[in-house]
């Protein structure tokens, strides 16, 4: 993969909702943003006929990502119930949190999504796609980055406001931009008709790659590369969440399929393991018959997420202002990426040892929750007893070790805090592995398959895993994933082949088999906190016992027989919804996906026939009560902002 020394520079359309009727003028400067070109050209209502026109259109249509992307994170976690306020918090972020906001928040601008969409809407409207180069068209992946780039900020324009204006001819002047406004609004639902169909002929496009960017170093002196191929946004798994946003579960679950398959992606080995030296819940110690599992830990490195082969889509921030858009995130949750103290002659040149809390921030103005923190701390981790045989486990109540790496306790000035590690690289996620499977999981299991969904949160999705073997432990017979019914196998033979002759291959861990460096096979996502249990240890049995346990939290656990209804029915879909909505807070906490899947799920809770009226907006008000929202958390029509 090719290296630019140099840095690409791109000004932006400057095509939103907005009065600069002048924008066919276009401006390549020659300041070193990392998303911009160092040309000085100007360029007069651009055709975009030439071959090289598409790589500054892209980047140009990123840098409009970069500059909502602050504002996605903290509307999606602070209206959640992951994070909390403190004595540092701002009264804008208090007003996220607590819902009661208005428009003159300076989190609520519909206008960064629209400079996003016009930028695309200008690229689909003007780029000459009959280009060639040999028989190969020249500008079909751009064409299809600015389709689904588009419809994913028209999706979480939806997702924020309800109801929005929707357009996609491009916006040039005043009166376009007036008659935009005033014209044709739609909802989630209607998005997604008018967009998706298009979209879907791109269903198994490549990204573009551009090779790897040189964004220069940070003020600390850490050097940072950006990979172009991880800042683009895959047609299929737009498709998919645009399908799941809607509940329209098969159709969804078949995009995140396409590009699983294509990418033959899987979650590999991203386990944090148990170590000796933290302070686990309760005082608990670490186990005297617990060693060093031999599969170490690389989930660390998906926090310096270009590093990580889980991390699909990220959005890199400037190292300072003037290499490109620079971000607040990391100092709001306690870490100051831009610090200007620190002593980089002591770092690089071997004179000293790099202290790192001069970057730490104490005035941090985002904490994590009760709620957040209880999840994580109640979570048992699994492993295998020193000199025990294949099938013993032991759980010891350890608590999910992904917490353990997503916040740091340090002290500063005399008060200790929680760091949010995951923003220390200016970067930010949009698609993970981890998230991606958990999401088919949500699909597969509002399809009417909870077993499909608990195989990805317990054994990992394939043949290897879910095999139907027997074994004898203890003289009493086992049966490895006797949960998983011969319907889900079907359907996972057919529908979604992950079981098939074809593609078992890519994500069984049968040894000797798919397990190698390019394809480790796919591993249960819950074990990634909480340490892998051997196949027996989720037997049908234990199934069960995780249906009945979840049920009776929702209030759902009726008297009656453990029968095939109990298991699979819409009472035990409903939760393994539950258990896949704490593994997303367990997997992804604070990367701004979370009220967005809190309010998706209650969504799928309406839908079904199962609960009652509004029995997703219940839900959803329990979920949130502890935090006090000023509005009623029941009612849909609460779950926006006022748009602005």
């Amino acid at each position: 993969m090719k290296t630019f020394n140099h840095t690409f520079r791109f000004k932006g359309l400057g095509l939103a909702l907005l009065p600069f009727y002048l924008c066919s003028l276009l401006v390549f400067s020659s300041c070193q943003d990392l998303m911009e070109t160092e040309s000085n050209r100007q360029v007069f209502n651009p055709a975009l006929d030439q071959k090289t026109d598409s790589i500054f259109y892209t980047l140009g249509i990123l840098k409009g990502v970069q500059q909502a992307i602050d504002q996605y994170v903290l509307v999606g976690e602070m209206r959640g119930d992951l994070t909390a306020t403190n004595h540092y918090t701002e009264t804008d972020l208090r007003e996220l949190y607590n819902f009661s906001y208005d428009t003159s928040n300076k989190y609520d601008s519909a206008y960064v999504w629209y400079r996003v969409i016009n930028n695309c809407n200008y690229y689909v409207a003007h780029r000459d796609t009959t280009l060639m180069t040999g028989s190969r068209p020249v500008a079909r992946m751009e064409y299809a980055q600015a389709l689904s780039i588009r419809a994913w900020a028209y999706m979480q324009l939806a997702k924020i406001y309800g109801t929005v204006p929707f357009f996609t001819n491009p916006i040039t002047s005043i009166s376009e931009a007036e008659e935009a406004s005033a014209g044709v609004k739609k909802d989630l639902r209607g998005i997604v008709d008018a967009l998706a169909p298009e979209l879907e002929k791109f269903s198994g496009i490549g990204v573009p790659n551009y090779g790897t960017i040189d964004a220069g170093k940070t003020n600390a002196g850490e050097q940072k590369d950006v990979v172009t191929k991880q800042t683009m946004f895959p047609v299929d798994l737009v498709l998919g969440d645009m399908y799941l946003e809607t509940n329209q579960y098969e159709k969804a679950a078949k995009s995140y399929w396409n590009y699983i398959r294509d990418q033959h992606l899987t979650t590999g080995n991203y386990m944090v393991v148990a170590a000796r030296g933290y302070t686990y819940p309760n005082n608990q110690k670490f186990p005297s018959d617990m060693t060093y599992p031999k599969m170490y830990s690389t989930w660390s490195e998906a926090f310096r997420l270009t590093q990580s082969k889980d991390v699909i889509t990220y959005v890199p921030m400037g190292v300072n202002s003037l290499r490109g858009t620079t971000t607040n995130l990391p100092k709001l949750f306690g870490w100051d990426y831009y610090t200007t103290e620190v002593d980089t002659t002591s770092i690089f040149q071997g004179t000293g040892v790099y202290n790192p809390t001069s970057q730490y921030v104490l005035e941090r103005q985002i904490d994590p929750s009760s709620a957040y923190m209880n999840l994580s701390n109640k979570q048992d981790y699994y492993y295998q007893p020193e000199g025990s045989n294949s099938q013993t486990v032991s759980a010891v109540p350890l608590g999910d070790m992904r917490r353990q790496y997503t916040l740091l306790s340090v002290t500063k000035s005399d008060s200790t805090f929680f760091l949010m590690q995951k923003y220390k690289s200016g970067n930010i996620n949009i698609y993970r592995a981890g998230v991606v499977y958990l999401r088919l999981a949500e699909a597969l299991n509002r399809m009417g398959y909870p077993d499909a969904a608990f195989a990805i949160l317990k054994d990992g999705i394939g043949y290897g895993q879910l095999q139907s073997a027997t074994y004898t432990v203890d003289s009493l017979t086992h049966v490895a994933s006797g949960y998983l019914r011969d319907t889900t196998r079907t359907m996972l033979t057919t529908t979604i082949p992950f079981l098939s002759n074809e593609y078992n291959y890519y994500f069984s861990r049968i040894p000797g088999s798919a397990q190698t460096t390019s394809s480790p096979g796919n591993f249960g996502i819950h074990s990634r906190g909480c340490g892998e249990a051997v196949e027996g240890q989720y037997s049908s049995y234990q199934y069960a016992l995780m249906i009945m346990k979840k049920r009776a939290e929702l209030g759902n656990l009726e008297s009656g027989a453990v029968d095939s209804t109990f298991l699979y029915g819409p009472a035990a879909i409903d939760a393994v919804e539950d258990l896949i909505c704490d593994e997303y807070a367990l997997e992804s906490a604070f990367e701004g996906n979370r009220f967005g899947d809190l309010t998706r799920i209650a969504r799928h809770k309406n839908a079904a026939d199962f609960g009652g009226a509004n029995y997703g907006g219940m839900w959803l008000a329990r979920k949130l009560a502890f935090k006090n929202p000023v509005i009623d958390l029941t009612q849909e029509r609460n779950w926006f902002l006022p748009f602005n």
